[in-house]
């Protein structure tokens, strides 16, 4: 063997679960990027979720209220470019964003509305999504904008609850039109 060559061994398959200390290089290193979808696919993602956002604002206009909030361009995102994730199933879709709001609103009625108040809602919620064992970060957000923008919580919370059910709705009805695309949901509740 030369100076210059290093032998590498590999790191075990199943390290010891009571050893401590870093973990191998060769793990931390293994993890890549996704692959790149087909044109087809991210057509279809990208005009699924421009789709359901475009219907949000067209019910909006219709009944003079803003439906489209930033966290459901977030999880319309999720469901229809990433609809086999833990984030993107229908339990945390539409429970998350309801216990987001829910907690926004005892936040708001408890500090009422400012940065700070957002701010500890916004963790208070994930600690809950996390309990719950329902992932959905786009509903942290939810909980900031409640307590920000305190609108009225007998027009919103049935609006939001009827648009995240549209959301999920569309990302099972558009998983279905195309033939290649993943099916959603990976599970409903």
């Amino acid at each position: 063997m030369s100076p210059s060559t290093t032998t590498v061994t590999a790191a075990p398959p199943h390290p010891d679960p009571g050893a401590t200390g870093p973990r191998p290089r060769s793990r931390l290193m293994a993890a890549k990027a996704p692959a790149r979808p087909s044109a087809a696919a991210a057509l279809h993602s990208v005009s699924a979720a421009t789709t359901v956002l475009l219907a949000l604002v067209g019910i909006g206009a219709m009944i003079h209220e803003p439906v489209l909030i930033p966290p459901l361009a977030a999880s319309a995102a999720l469901v229809h470019s990433a609809p086999t994730l833990p984030l993107a199933q229908p339990r945390g879709v539409v429970i998350g964003h309801m216990v987001g709001a829910a907690v926004g609103y005892a936040a708001l009625a408890v500090a009422g509305s400012s940065a700070w108040t957002a701010a500890v809602a916004a963790g208070l919620t994930l600690a809950l999504l996390t309990v719950a064992r329902t992932p959905h970060s786009p509903a942290v957000a939810t909980a900031v904008v409640t307590v920000l923008q305190t609108p009225a919580p007998a027009r919103f919370v049935p609006l939001l609850l009827g648009s995240t059910v549209l959301l999920v709705l569309t990302g099972y009805a558009g998983s279905r039109i195309r033939r290649k695309a993943p099916r959603y949901p990976a599970y409903w509740w």
